[in-house]
């Protein structure tokens, strides 16, 4: 399975569109369909409910994200958030300097008579042994030297375009937290150790974004920071360094409570000459996207970094009194840093399935029952028996004041069952004669519907009256085949 297989499910069942596709698309962006916006929302929720809502010693905000300018120019984004950019002189195409290599190239082999291949990222060609010299789009042009380039988009606040007005669309949501701490922790009355989560959109003007949703200029975080007093410690070690490893095992079961299986995924210490200035350690979980290895979430210890700097360019004193010690002390920062998107990516990528079934092939999104968007669809057996219809949408309307629920006639009930598979909807429920009866025949109806599961293709057959019931615990966790007996 590869990213264009992803990338055609995602146009072809309304997941994830190009955005401004009828304009010829923008680079980078994406817009989120009717089932894709339910996906990343559902999996915004469950993030949001287990680091903030089932926990006490986390609380939630909402940063703007245009801020003061100053706060870029404390967090060092203005001097130091860039990346080398080359430019080949031919094709005119800009490259990131230290990720040429990291893409398969163009070369015109001499070997050959000059015939053109593709070779893969970082190895030289198999006919004259020759690596990468050139631009890897064309083949043909000379790259310019590596010159810095600031990702932060620029803009301006108020009606002139001038110096000073200028102000910048944030690069990650974390600043927005650091220069709240203090109102947070006055207006909470919080104690160390807590954190403040955020969930919110970021921008970075890449200079090769690609991979689908992988790498975009827009994207939405999911990040945490959580402060630890660095005069503690657990058993005998400093506190953040126990928390550090607490905040990468919780994040390491999350992904994989939800989904993600074991062998895909990673954890990859940051070395020495890798780490951010700031940085105490960092640890990546990786996934295996159809890509390769690459980052999922970073968690990284920031030491007191951030609320030093902000205190130094703010003028406000941003530090915790330890009563224990009596003393002001400056926290230090455990921050688990997610992506929304990228994160939907993996579970979509991870619930990717192909099944042949009865001499045809099934697609099917096996997506964890929290995560699926649509939990239920309601379909009729036939769409032209008024008596179905009619009890289908009395069905969809109660059970959609619980869950996700979508009623769909649009076709015979083979192709309909499909539809859900390839968007991945746990359960079906199917109106049919037998539900209603036929009154040309004298036949009363038992008033019962047949629910149909997932991942088994098994299928039940339930009253009406039972049928919330009977849902709603199949979508609490509880096994098909126990509620199946029951039923």
């Amino acid at each position: 399975m590869n990213m264009e297989t992803i990338v055609s499910l995602c146009k072809r069942r309304g997941l994830i569109f190009q955005s401004s596709e009828i304009y010829g698309g923008t680079g980078s962006c994406w817009d989120y369909g009717p089932p894709g916006v339910e996906l990343k929302n559902n999996i915004k929720r469950v993030w949001w409910r287990d680091t903030v809502q089932l926990r006490t010693d986390m609380v939630g905000l909402d940063a703007s994200i245009l801020m003061h300018p100053l706060v870029w120019k404390a967090s060092g984004h203005l001097d130091h958030f860039t990346d080398p950019m080359v430019d080949c002189r031919v094709c005119k195409r800009r490259f990131r300097a230290d990720k040429l290599d990291d893409s398969p190239w163009v070369h015109y082999c001499p070997a050959t008579k000059g015939n053109k291949f593709e070779v893969p990222a970082g190895e030289p060609c198999t006919h004259c042994g020759a690596r990468r010299t050139l631009c890897p789009a064309c083949g043909k042009g000379e790259l310019t030297e590596p010159r810095q380039f600031n990702l932060m988009f620029k803009t301006f606040m108020g009606p002139v375009e001038e110096e000073a007005a200028v102000t910048y669309l944030r690069p990650e949501t974390a600043q927005g937290i650091f220069v709240n701490f203090d109102n947070v922790l006055q207006s909470m009355r919080l104690k160390l150790p807590f954190g403040i989560a955020q969930i919110g959109k970021s921008f970075r003007n890449e200079i090769t974004p690609g991979n689908f949703i992988f790498r975009t200029r827009e994207f939405e975080q999911m990040e945490i920071e959580y402060f630890v007093n660095p005069a503690d410690t657990i058993g005998g070690r400093p506190a953040d360094e126990v928390w550090h490893e607490r905040w990468i095992e919780e994040r390491l079961a999350w992904y994989r409570r939800y989904g993600l299986r074991a062998e895909n995924l990673r954890l990859r210490e940051h070395e020495k000459d890798e780490l951010a200035h700031y940085a105490k350690r960092t640890a990546d979980i990786e996934y295996h996207f159809p890509i390769g290895w690459s980052e999922l979430e970073g968690i990284a210890n920031r030491t007191d970094y951030d609320l030093k700097q902000h205190a130094q360019w703010s003028g406000k004193s941003l530090t915790y009194f330890d009563e224990e010690r009596k003393t002001h002390v400056v926290p230090y920062v455990i921050e688990p840093s997610a992506g929304a998107d990228r994160s939907l990516l993996a579970f979509l990528v991870d619930a990717y399935a192909e099944e042949e079934v009865r001499g045809e092939k099934r697609v099917v999104l096996r997506f964890h029952r929290e995560l699926a968007p649509t939990k239920i669809a309601v379909l009729p057996l036939l769409k032209k028996r008024g008596e179905i219809v009619e009890t289908a949408h009395a069905i969809r309307g109660a059970l959609a004041r619980r869950w996700m629920t979508v009623y769909d006639d649009t076709a015979a009930i083979g192709r309909l069952y499909r539809r859900q598979d390839e968007v991945g909807t746990p359960y079906c429920v199917t109106v049919d004669v037998q539900t209603v009866g036929d009154p040309d025949k004298g036949e009363a109806g038992d008033r019962k519907v047949t629910i149909r599961d997932r991942d088994s293709m098994e299928q039940v057959r339930v009253p009406i009256d039972t049928l919330e019931s009977v849902l709603g615990r199949l979508l609490a966790g509880e096994p098909w085949e126990r509620v199946a007996g029951r039923a």
